[in-house]
């Protein structure tokens, strides 16, 4: 069965695409609402904001496996547009380098708020189909990446979502 390379999602969230810009292309706080994504390392130690070249370390968890990626900020456009790759993985560093996906956030003003659409795109193109599909059904118990993302993204603008709408109004 052919892959499925790329799947997004959207929803709307009730705070302006500052807002939502500002906290998503934070990947340290990224694991308050992703259900895989603990938290980030940045490479740098920097955090006055996103910028094409910041380089992070994301700490992962699914069941009792962990795992840690290398990411590369290829987009930061100030309130419309944040996009990172991730190019090497490891237990607790990453030292397997090679492309594994890239993840997309856009952000639209759209009805008094800002529709955040997170997209997860496959970057193992030179993986047979077949290779790809078995490993990804041991990787995520019985589904592809594809299907599995599309969940994870459900959940993480789900909760995105709850925690920018309950958060007090910036001053």
């Amino acid at each position: 069965m052919p892959r499925t390379f790329s799947v997004s999602d959207s929803i709307l969230i009730d705070v302006s695409p500052a807002t939502a810009y500002l906290r998503v292309s934070d990947p340290v706080a990224m694991g308050s609402w992703s259900p895989e994504n603990l938290g980030a390392t940045l490479r740098d130690g920097r955090r006055e904001g996103a910028y094409v070249g910041m380089a992070f370390d994301g700490h992962n968890k699914r069941g009792a496996f962990r795992w840690t990626t290398r990411c590369t900020v290829t987009a930061a456009d100030q309130d419309r547009l944040f996009r990172f790759r991730v190019h090497s993985i490891g237990y607790k560093r990453p030292r397997l380098p090679g492309p594994i996906a890239t993840w997309e956030y856009r952000f639209e003003a759209a009805e008094g708020g800002t529709r955040v659409t997170e997209t997860w795109t496959d970057d193992r193109r030179s993986w047979p189909d077949a290779v790809a599909n078995a490993f990804d059904r041991v990787a995520t118990r019985g589904h592809t990446f594809a299907d599995f993302q599309r969940r994870n993204i459900r959940t993480t603008l789900r909760n995105l979502k709850a925690a920018l709408e309950a958060a007090p109004p910036a001053r």
